[in-house]
């Protein structure tokens, strides 16, 4: 039988705490430990969820027999780094997002986890997100026709971000804080490359020179030189489909920060404004409406539809955590359903398809070739717009080797190996 996992955080931030409960109630989880570069951030995690230890550091943590798998949550731009020193070390990875912040590294990862055979997964919420399952499933039954075109966005104002590089950055907060926004886009390509069940292959791409946060963006402003606040890219998807992404610091918006505004195909359309979700049919000269709302929303807003001030408390974020009827609960863990989850109800979902690869041996959704594919248009979008929007192609890292099975993220049923 398969040792179960033995899981090394690393990072113990705001967001990583979400999840150390996770794997911890997971069936295939028997051992946590934790670590970060401040030991009084590990002493903490360790008193509030009483970790099976503490490592020193990062190096320590990837030496140790203990280990048999690692979880990334430090900053953005170290993921790619870490996850390579992991997996030569023979560990498997979970990592959040974004996979890594340079073509190098991502090319890397992949050649690294198909020579090894180790477990990858980039702990990304968008293909769990109910708005991607909706198009997902109604794009590849076929409904739609032909897709398109495709927009979605993750518009994160930085008046709501400051706090949270404060905490990690402490003074240098604000180098870090420039970071080009598409370096970090799989939030949005995840949702429309998922349900397209495509990949980008041309890319040109757009960024708004900010004048507001100027000791922000700007030459010799982040570790960057990023100029961007806010960054769109126009996609041409490998389906002939045309699709645009848009990562936004600077923007007048709270919740929901991230969603598919739209995905066209040639016979049916979804489309969403807030917490508005449609479908349109046109199967033939006729047109039909069908509002989906209470299919993605999440149950608990559902119940307040009544609220005389129901928009203003849901976009402030109220009842914004939990899981949409959409999304198939029932195939996790039991362990897992008492415990708080996040970010319309993705944490769990996450957690758990990582577990259920590492055991079954299969590939988690968010395998490293997907997560590449989520991760490279972004990149090479930032080059574009540094280039006065000029077409680019996107490379590729090519599809997992043959007879690799890949867990479905739309599975029904509950797939541990114990």
């Amino acid at each position: 039988m398969k040792e179960k996992i033995r899981v090394g955080f690393a990072g113990c931030g705001q967001f990583c705490r979400h999840f150390v409960p996770l794997f911890q109630a997971h069936p295939a989880v028997e051992y946590v430990a934790v670590t970060d570069i401040r030991p009084e951030r590990s002493k903490q995690y360790n008193e509030m969820f009483h970790v099976d230890r503490i490592f020193d550091s990062f190096e320590d943590t990837i030496a140790s027999d203990e280990i048999n798998t690692v979880a990334i949550f430090t900053q953005r731009n170290q993921h790619g780094e870490m996850a390579i020193a992991a997996l030569k070390a023979g560990k498997n990875v979970y990592s959040a997002v974004p996979m890594a912040t340079s073509v190098a590294e991502i090319k890397e990862i992949v050649r690294l986890v198909k020579e090894t055979g180790l477990t990858y997964s980039m702990g990304e919420t968008g293909i769990y997100r109910p708005a991607a399952i909706f198009c997902r499933k109604k794009y590849a039954s076929g409904e739609m026709g032909k897709m398109v075109y495709a927009e979605a966005q993750y518009n994160h104002d930085m008046k709501h971000l400051y706090h949270v590089y404060q905490y990690t950055e402490g003074e240098k907060w604000r180098q870090m804080a420039g970071m080009p926004p598409l370096y970090y886009p799989t939030h949005s390509t995840s949702m429309v490359l998922s349900a397209a069940n495509a990949r980008a292959v041309k890319v040109s791409a757009f960024g708004y020179v900010d004048d507001y946060d100027v000791d922000i963006f700007g030459k010799g402003k982040n570790y960057w030189d990023n100029p961007f606040s806010n960054t769109s890219m126009l996609l041409q998807l490998d389906n002939g489909a045309v699709a645009r992404i848009s990562e936004n610091r600077r923007v007048a918006w709270n919740t929901p920060p991230t969603y598919i505004s739209c995905f066209h195909g040639e016979k049916a359309s979804y489309e969403c404004s807030i917490v508005q979700h449609s479908y349109i049919t046109m199967p033939d000269k006729e047109v039909f409406y069908e509002d989906v709302s209470d299919q993605l929303n999440p149950i608990e807003l559902t119940k307040h539809k009544d609220d005389p001030e129901f928009m203003q408390k849901v976009i402030r974020g109220e009842w914004s955590a939990g899981e949409a009827p959409i999304q198939i609960v029932n195939r996790l863990p039991m362990e897992l359903a008492p415990l708080a989850t996040n970010h319309a109800g993705t944490h769990k979902f996450m957690v758990d398809d990582f577990c259920q690869a590492y055991m079954s041996g299969k590939l988690s959704p968010t395998h490293a070739w997907q997560a590449a594919r989520y991760n490279l248009p972004g990149l090479i979008a930032h080059e574009s717009a540094l280039n006065g929007g000029q077409a680019m192609d996107v490379p590729d890292v090519g599809n997992p080797p043959e007879g690799m099975e890949v867990l479905s993220a739309d599975r029904t049923e509950n797939e541990v190996i114990l």
